[in-house]
């Protein structure tokens, strides 16, 4: 409501006049609590630590901002497919959100221009853009609320930064590129998969675990055995496996990465 006698006062004045003005330029709006913005750029690498011992950073929003992205687009392709079942969605949804696209729509808003990080040039380096955009997601969300942040993602950050042609004609063949990889790389590959009955008989599925040199490195659902295994593959390049060394998942998800780009 007096967003335009806040705005310039803000802009120009105060401690924090450099954070609204930046939180203005990516996103068009004056914040009521300008901290949860402040901590939605610090990266982990950059750590700050309190009296009692503990450290804080973006992770929280990170987690909070990952999961309002994913409802708002589920709800955005529910009403833009109204014929497409669910397999289409949930694909459509995982390139939307995926890393590169996240990463991608950070860089074209200018958040990489203020995220706080310590992080050296490493593999994880490129996740940290993404990262701090989903943040930002988490924080707009607590400080304006979902209908708020729903607006923006669809009227404002996908309508510009993200075109739905595009993302359909992204690569969907994530199996074939999986497999062509470690045969390159000289690595084992074996995808399991086991019926999936968790929805019951009147709903067949699928469940599959992608085996790269025995460790599991990706898992997939799906309404058939290939769309299961498309979606295990596909997740080898959106997430860190828990199950092998830091410097091991590093470079698988580094060279998949650029593979599937």
């Amino acid at each position: 409501m007096f967003d335009f006698i806040l705005r310039p006062l803000r802009r120009k004045y105060g401690v924090d006049k450099r954070f609204y003005a930046a939180i203005d330029d990516m996103f068009g709006f004056i914040p009521n609590n300008i901290e949860l913005y402040k901590l939605a750029l610090i990266h982990k690498s950059a750590s700050v630590e309190l009296e009692d011992g503990s450290h804080v950073n973006n992770e929280r929003l990170e987690f909070l901002g990952d999961a309002v992205i994913e409802s708002v687009t589920s709800d955005y392709l529910f009403i833009e497919f109204p014929d497409r079942d669910e397999g289409f969605l949930t694909q459509v949804r995982s390139k939307m959100v995926s890393r590169q696209s996240l990463n991608r729509i950070a860089s074209a808003l200018g958040l990489d221009k203020h995220v706080i990080s310590n992080a050296a040039g490493n593999t994880t380096q490129k996740h940290i853009y993404g990262d701090a955009f989903e943040a930002m997601m988490g924080a707009i969300y607590l400080d304006q609320g979902y209908d708020f942040v729903n607006r923006l993602l669809i009227n404002k950050i996908f309508a510009r930064h993200l075109s739905l042609d595009d993302v359909l004609q992204l690569e969907t063949d994530f199996k074939s590129r999986l497999i062509e990889w470690c045969q390159k790389n000289h690595y084992s590959i074996e995808f399991r998969t086991t019926n999936d009955t968790s929805h019951g008989s009147s709903r067949p599925g699928f469940h599959s675990v992608v085996y790269v040199d025995g460790i599991a490195v990706g898992y997939g659902h799906g309404d058939s055995k290939k769309a299961a295994e498309q979606n295990a593959a596909f997740s080898v390049s959106q997430t860190a496996p828990t199950t092998i060394t830091d410097e091991g998942s590093a470079e698988i998800l580094d060279r998949f990465d650029r593979l599937s780009s």
